[in-house]
């Protein structure tokens, strides 16, 4: 009889044991999980401010286009257009006053 109440005590003391594997395995397995969605959390908050950043590298780019072109228009209206309206009189005051 008593040897059946060792045998039965290690049985149970066997279960205990698997139990309490099992509910740490279950802990750990939860610990991982949560570790793993913190990780994509992550991975998708830095290629979320990626995007963003790259539509801001293109915004600036075309802002610095736009500025570029407005840049062009007004040298070509402020500097150049004015130069060829005096050689162009220069031009017909020297051919009318020929003739």
């Amino acid at each position: 009889m008593r040897i059946d109440l060792k045998d039965d005590f290690r049985e149970l003391v066997g279960r205990l044991d698997a139990k309490v594997s099992v509910e740490r395995y279950e802990i750990e397995r939860r610990n991982r999980d949560d570790v793993h969605v913190q990780m994509m959390e992550r991975i998708a908050a830095i290629e979320t401010e990626r995007q963003q950043e790259k539509r801001e590298a293109e915004q600036e780019r075309r802002k610095q286009e736009d500025q570029r072109r407005s840049d062009k228009r007004l040298i070509l209206t402020g500097l150049i257009v004015p130069v060829l309206l005096v050689l162009l009189q220069v031009y017909l005051s020297a051919r009318g006053a020929g003739a």
